[in-house]
């Protein structure tokens, strides 16, 4: 029976008119693994984080923690390497595409000292992951807080108690669970109510074109997505005056719109939905995604208190 996955918006925003350069990424250090939970991160060009993992006792590899990805994936020539050959077939659903692939069964993926067995991982080819051997998706992640420390370049993984539970967040959002994402309803965009998808394997932020008819914003350039298949959309560009959630207010940031298959396969395409990627998310010093609570929590920079809000996000990172 073929399985299908759902691999939401790892993503790439590329030519984008008036787009601030991004550097290249830093030189890298020989990356290890720690024995405690908490692990380095370390940032590709596109500004999203890898961690050091352990595949079937060896490593360390570089995998993106991906809170939108379903599914654990791993890269064909690594999965080569490890000489896992059992393999089936599935449809992978990407961003903007469905592609057949091939999957294996990982008896041991251990970050940190947490040790996961994934049933079936998706084969991505290296040209479509990047800078990463992999990424670890919600099946490796569930029951677990992920908690990105942006400030110290730091990212844990373990129980809310272990992380320090709720203290020091000056914000505490509700969501609920879909397929095993976690959804924040109840945002207003512009004053649109909004589902909002909080996703660290995402560049930008992405709206789907119902939250675009009900907005007044502007256009401000072109630009094109990449999915984890290699498949490109040319999208536009708009500016977004405000993102509220809970007592946080983000302002003034440019999103893609583009009606991605994952809005539709988590029952969002009627409805103004939106991915909030990692450039917004760095607005902040410290966000925990919380499974198992099913809330979402933020401390703000230190110079910004909750009577103010971000309205010129490179005065804040």
């Amino acid at each position: 029976m073929l399985t299908v996955w759902t691999v939401p918006l790892a993503l790439v925003a590329a030519s984008l008119t008036g787009a601030e350069h991004t550097p290249p990424p830093e030189a890298q250090p020989a990356i290890t693994l720690p024995s405690e939970e908490e692990l380095a991160l370390r940032r590709d060009r596109h500004r999203r984080y890898g961690v050091p993992v352990t595949v079937e006792g060896e490593g360390p590899f570089r995998f993106m923690i991906d809170t939108g990805a379903q599914a654990t994936v791993i890269s064909r020539p690594l999965a080569d390497r490890l000489g896992l050959n059992q393999r089936q077939r599935a449809t992978l659903i990407a961003m903007s595409s469905r592609r057949e692939v091939e999957t294996v069964a990982i008896s041991s993926i251990k970050l940190g000292s947490r040790e996961t067995y994934v049933r079936t991982a998706p084969l991505l080819e290296p040209d479509n992951l990047g800078w990463f051997d992999g990424i670890l998706g919600l099946d490796t992640l569930q029951d677990s807080r992920v908690l990105l420390d942006f400030e110290n370049a730091r990212i844990r993984v373990g129980d809310a108690d272990e992380l320090g539970g709720n203290s020091g967040y000056e914000i505490v959002v509700k969501a609920r669970d879909k397929l095993g994402q976690l959804i924040i309803a109840d945002a207003r965009v512009e004053g649109v109510k909004t589902a909002v998808i909080i996703d660290t394997g995402a560049q930008g932020s992405v709206g789907n074109s119902v939250l675009l008819k009900r907005l007044r914003a502007r256009h401000v350039g072109d630009g094109s997505l990449e999915d984890v298949n290699g498949v490109t959309a040319e999208t536009p560009f708009h500016h977004v005056e405000n993102l509220k959630m809970g007592q946080m207010r983000l302002n003034n940031f440019a999103m893609a719109f583009y009606d991605a298959q994952p809005f539709r396969a988590l029952g969002l395409e009627n409805r103004p939905a939106m991915v909030l990627g990692m450039n917004e998310l760095q607005h902040f010093e410290r966000v925990a995604i919380d499974f198992r609570q099913r809330r979402v929590l933020f401390d703000l920079p230190r110079d910004v208190n909750l009577r103010h809000s971000f309205s010129d996000p490179h005065r804040i990172r």
